[in-house]
């Protein structure tokens, strides 16, 4: 099944965009505050998941990008991001079965450091322009589940009134246009709309028809019959 991204991913887009608009408003706000630069790579560190759309997104402009040699040299810091990525999810999962608290575990996993297999030896991201949402608001103050968080390295004071990025607002966004490419492609992963993954696994992942759970003729043929 060939199928057909563009409506999905201008969404996406759209979503993106709006989060742009959010970081210089605040940036234009509170420029003292704000300490983002080039080279800085603080959010390159960050653990984040993405939502299934973004995922996709990410996964079709890196293929798009990168050939040959430098492809598979990114795919191999992908695989060592994603490991370590496991490890620590894996703690986490253990901790929570163990009966520790949900937020401190959380806590716990936010100052975690995975450099990000897109960053390169000159402190660069290799695929900038399509970069995730959370890290094109990383610098300015977020909320995510209630709990607040800001950029160590900006000057925003603990305490003090700022404009808030509500992240639960964006990843509800994000999840409406997932749950409609879902819908659409009539996978028989009828919660894949629900899906987190980490950047590195976008990357290594084949979003074929295999994996998107797509039936083929053949099998809607045989259901039918």
């Amino acid at each position: 099944m060939k199928i057909d991204f563009t409506p999905y991913f201008k969404k996406y887009e759209e979503i993106s965009s709006t989060a742009d608009e959010l970081f210089f408003r605040v940036q234009k706000e509170f420029p003292e505050c704000v300490k983002c630069e080039i080279k800085c790579e603080d959010c390159c560190h960050a653990l984040f998941d993405l939502t299934l759309i973004e995922a996709i997104y990410i996964n079709h402009q890196f293929y798009k990008k990168f050939k040959g040699k430098e492809r598979e040299q990114l795919l191999e810091k992908s695989n060592r991001a994603d490991r370590k990525t496991y490890q620590i999810k894996k703690k986490a999962y253990q901790d929570k079965e163990s009966g520790k608290n949900e937020v401190d575990i959380l806590v716990e996993m936010a100052a975690e450091r995975v450099r990000c297999p897109l960053l390169n030896r000159e402190g660069m991201c290799d695929l900038y322009e399509y970069r995730p949402i959370t890290c094109r608001l990383y610098g300015i103050p977020t909320s995510i589940g209630g709990i607040g968080h800001t950029c160590g390295r900006s000057g925003f004071v603990e305490g003090q009134q700022y404009p808030t990025v509500n992240l639960d607002i964006i990843q509800k966004k994000l999840y409406e246009v997932s749950a409609e490419f879902v819908s659409r492609i009539k996978t028989k992963y009828v919660k894949m709309a629900e899906m987190l993954v980490p950047l590195s696994m976008a990357i290594l992942t084949e979003y074929n028809d295999n994996y998107l759970g797509i039936a083929d003729k053949e099998d809607v043929q045989k259901k039918q019959g």
